[in-house]
């Protein structure tokens, strides 16, 4: 086989195993949400039991709710998402607390569900809470 041969060779297996890995991580994270109509996983509809006053981030926060027209880029800023990140799961909502000020911020989109509203304002009480 020529040099030539092999170089082209390697560049035909590396886009096949790039395609493979982006079509891998399309489908993995199909469930979670799309650029087209940001969809909430059911686990989001189900219950909690709130953490404890001794173990909130803060339990007296003033709150302000922010909309957003590109929350997916905002939020994605925010929490410094990588842009592939950003791109295959792109953020629905977010929230951004400060201890020491007792304030907490809530950016949504133009249209919000009460389910992300919710749980946005409950990173305001828990801190990240996914753990």
């Amino acid at each position: 086989m020529t040099k030539v041969a092999k170089i082209d060779l390697f560049r035909l297996f590396r886009l096949v195993f790039i395609s493979g890995l982006l079509l891998s991580v399309m489908v993995l994270t199909g469930c979670s949400t799309t650029q087209a109509s940001p969809r909430l996983p059911a686990a989001e509809l189900e219950s909690f039991t709130p953490a404890p006053k001794s173990a909130r981030v803060m339990d007296e926060v003033k709150v302000r709710w922010e909309v957003h027209a590109n929350v997916s880029e905002f939020c994605g800023r925010a929490a410094r998402l990588s842009t592939a990140q950003a791109f295959f799961t792109p953020p629905v909502a977010c929230a951004m607390w400060n201890v020491a000020t007792k304030e907490c911020v809530i950016i949504t989109g133009p249209q919000a569900t009460h389910v992300a509203l919710g749980h946005e304002l409950r990173h305001c009480f828990e801190g990240n809470f996914h753990r």
